[in-house]
């Protein structure tokens, strides 16, 4: 069942390079804030997986949560989706953002497209969901998107007529339907190899860079959120250890990887994670 607060967009990668498309991914965006006030889940039986988080990410942040695994990394994302309930505290969005028109997208690490559905009918989906527009509107976003991510003679093909990495553009591509306000991924690069890691993080950026929509996403690589993120989120059993702001120069590219600030923060990253 879909969370009548957030439209679930599925994601988890790509298979050539993007071109972006200005005249769908330029225009502007309503941008909100996420408040997260003295946050805690605990559940039956005592296992606190929040612990008293408070946590402002501003609007048009990308700010990266990271730690170890089951330190309540993708329990907060999922807080701040509506998709749990706090035991305590209190997320809020500010200017409120309506999710069942589309405003939150949640990106899971794995695809899930409709098998019934054609590429260009899964693309579609959110968009039939929110009742954003007619038929014909909606179609046509659908098909310009795909041509975004370099699908367009794919748009009648179903799933299993598609490669792996074609199904992954095609969910990148669903994702974007509803130009969502703020975009919550939950590690949705983990299964890729490194190449199409890299490409998915470098097209997260350019239309980071043209949207700014807020951005909050969980990721165990440091490397993908020191070259992500404006800000740094680690996290120990179930509680905020520190933020850290990302000192590297905007716009960022794959080349900085390769530089000694980039090397630099990573390791400031790697001390706050073992604890240093």
């Amino acid at each position: 069942m879909i969370s009548p607060r957030v439209t679930l967009l599925l994601v988890t990668g790509l298979g050539q390079k993007l071109v972006v498309r200005k005249n769908l991914l330029s225009e502007s965006a309503r941008v909100s804030a996420i408040h997260c006030k003295s946050l805690s889940l605990q559940y039956p039986g005592g296992t606190r997986a929040v612990d008293n988080i408070s946590l402002k990410v501003n609007p048009g942040e990308i700010v990266s949560l990271i730690g170890p695994s089951g330190c309540g990394k993708t329990t907060l994302l999922r807080l701040m989706a509506g998709l749990e309930q706090p035991t305590e505290g209190a997320v809020s969005l500010d200017p409120p953002v309506r999710g069942d028109a589309g405003g939150i997208a949640f990106v899971f690490q794995q695809p899930s497209l409709l098998p019934w559905r054609t590429a260009i009918q899964n693309v579609v989906l959110p968009l039939d969901l929110i009742g954003k527009g007619s038929a014909s509107d909606r179609r046509e976003i659908a098909s310009e998107l795909l041509k975004t991510v370099g699908l367009a003679d794919a748009a009648k093909c179903f799933p299993s007529e598609l490669s792996g990495g074609m199904k992954m553009r095609v969910s990148i591509a669903r994702a974007l339907a509803t130009s969502p306000h703020v975009l919550l991924l939950d590690e949705p690069f983990a299964a890729l190899d490194d190449m199409l890691r890299n490409q998915l993080g470098q097209l997260l950026l350019e239309l980071w860079e043209r949207r700014h929509f807020t951005v909050v996403m969980v990721t165990h690589n440091i490397a993908e959120s020191v070259l992500l993120s404006n800000r740094i989120a680690v996290m120990r059993e179930g509680a905020l250890a520190s933020v850290l702001d990302n000192p590297l120069p905007q716009p960022r590219n794959e080349e900085m990887r390769t530089t000694g600030e980039f090397g630099e923060f990573y390791g400031h990253v790697s001390r706050a994670l073992r604890g240093g």
